[in-house]
């Protein structure tokens, strides 16, 4: 025993180079959910998911930004241990919708208001050599097509071509594109006028035609006017219908931080009760320390995620700037995993354990059933 003590005190000092060293800080801990295998979610698997043991933060990252905005990214192997780590399986690789220009040393948008940023198809390039490369393992990626300006769609099909030729059958997912986002204003970006909706029917038919779901962030309003720009989204699932769409962030934002949440829920339930093809995403950590972290909003939000269990896609929002490390992406799974600690067990299945994006994907999985 004594022989083994002293070993391990060695080890400790020569990694450490002190004469005592602490545990590993909880932030840089694998999360329970870590001991998650693909295995678990095979259609024979016979064993069930227990949520005190294994955790209760999702399986799939619907929205992870495997490209920053300008500046080096995280490598492809490190965020996929990220993903292991966290017993996230199942992931959205998106580049950015707009971004930085290759002569900027800006590495974040907001860090330089006037700086234009773009629609581009480099980020998708690079996402899908950096999968050919690597071929992660233990994890499943989704590649996504993330280059279509939404208010200059006429070039949107030869782009898809243009991806088909190099990467044929690779890109099975398109987002996320914006619509509107108000924090891009300053960066170029304007909303995407009313009549160039109509104009995406070129694009959305190929979407149809090969079943792909499209992720568009669409900014419902900001504090002032908190509908300000929700017709917009009217529109494109009035336009639509049969597309698989997916609005991201609920519509909410950092510049609608403030939304009345019962007019908010009331709006989102009619929006997917006309609209059976749309999907919700709840990622961005903005919705939960906004809405979710309060009590009385969380009671209100957890019954409308319980009623719309089927609709709901969970994620980070998260964007592999080389500035990111584990401890950014753990934290991020947490606090968007937050709120399933209070869903009923079907509604957990369907959300967290992924079945929602098994469906909408048609990947041959299924989440298993929660242990009794």
């Amino acid at each position: 025993m004594m022989k083994q003590q002293i070993l391990a005190m060695i080890g400790l000092t020569a990694l450490s180079g002190c004469a005592s060293v602490s545990a590993v800080s909880p932030e840089h801990e694998k999360l329970p959910a870590a001991s998650r295998t693909l295995d678990m979610f095979k259609s024979d698997n016979e064993q069930c998911y227990d949520r005190q043991r294994m955790g209760e933060t999702f399986v799939v990252d619907a929205h992870n930004h495997f490209r920053p905005f300008g500046g080096a990214a995280k490598s492809m192997p490190e965020i996929n241990q990220y993903l292991l780590d966290t017993g996230v399986l199942f992931v959205n690789v998106f580049g950015i919708g707009q971004s930085l220009p290759v002569t900027s040393t800006c590495e974040y948008y907001l860090d330089c208001v006037g700086t234009p940023a773009l629609p581009s198809m480099k980020n998708d390039f690079v996402n899908a050599v950096n999968y050919l490369d690597v071929d992660p393992e233990g994890t499943v990626m989704t590649l996504s097509m993330t280059f279509p300006d939404l208010a200059n769609p006429e070039n949107v099909v030869e782009q898809i071509k243009i991806m088909d030729k190099e990467y044929p059958n690779m890109f099975t997912w398109m987002g996320e594109v914006n619509m509107v986002k108000q924090a891009l204003f300053g960066n170029g970006h304007a909303a995407t006028p009313k009549e160039k909706i109509a104009k995406w029917a070129p694009f959305m038919k190929v979407l149809r035609e090969r079943d792909i779901p499209i992720s568009i962030h669409s900014d419902l309003g900001n504090d002032a006017d908190p509908y300000k720009y929700a017709y917009l989204m009217d529109e494109a699932l009035r336009l639509y219908p049969d597309n698989k769409i997916v609005w991201v962030h609920m519509g909410l934002s950092k510049e609608l931080s403030h939304a009345n949440p019962d007019k908010h829920i009331a709006y989102m339930q009619n929006v997917l009760d006309r609209s059976p093809n749309l999907m919700l995403d709840i990622t961005w950590r903005v919705i939960n320390d906004n809405y979710f972290a309060d009590p009385k909003m969380r009671k209100k939000y957890v019954a409308f995620l319980e009623k719309n269990s089927g609709r709901i896609l969970p994620g980070t929002d998260f964007v592999a700037s080389h500035k990111k490390s584990y401890a950014v992406y753990r934290n991020e799974v947490l606090a968007n995993s937050d709120i399933f600690k209070d869903l009923s067990n079907k509604a957990f299945r369907n959300i967290a354990l992924g079945q929602n994006y098994f469906n909408i994907t048609g990947m041959n999985y299924i989440a298993p059933q929660i242990c009794r």
